[in-house]
């Protein structure tokens, strides 16, 4: 009930930005359309990418971070967000051990990436020296 409740909040958040013509900050992405919503984007925006699972604590506790930074940055990168859980083939593609693993794509290629839950100071200095 919980999930459902924030899958709708989050639609609901991304519609009203939509309609009033602001750039999507956050975008779940998944083996279908990680090339397009990834790879093909990032040649017009850096694009971080939080490889994350809902059974892990770490994943949980980074999530919120990298929402706010990307809701504070709103067109200097787009923020997407690939459950490990239904996105088996690109984990692998990408060598997915562990999680969170944070990479960050510009020109469709990965620049710079990170692994494990840090506090927001430190993602803030990441993304303030890749962006």
């Amino acid at each position: 009930m919980d999930d459902e409740l924030e899958r709708l909040k989050k639609e609901k958040i991304k519609k009203l930005m939509e309609e009033n013509g602001n750039a999507r900050t956050e975008i779940e992405v998944n083996d279908s359309n990680f090339e397009g919503e990834v790879i093909e984007k990032s040649r017009e925006i850096p694009v971080v990418v939080d490889f994350w699972a809902q059974w892990c604590r770490p994943c949980l506790m980074l999530g919120p971070i990298l929402e706010k930074l990307a809701n504070e940055n709103g067109r200097k990168f787009v923020l997407a967000k690939v459950n490990v859980d239904g996105a088996q083939v690109t984990s692998q593609k990408y060598g997915i051990m562990s999680i969170p693993n944070v990479k960050l794509f510009k020109d469709g290629k990965i620049v710079d990436e990170f692994l494990g839950a840090y506090p927001e100071d430190f993602v803030r200095g990441w993304l303030d020296k890749n962006l």
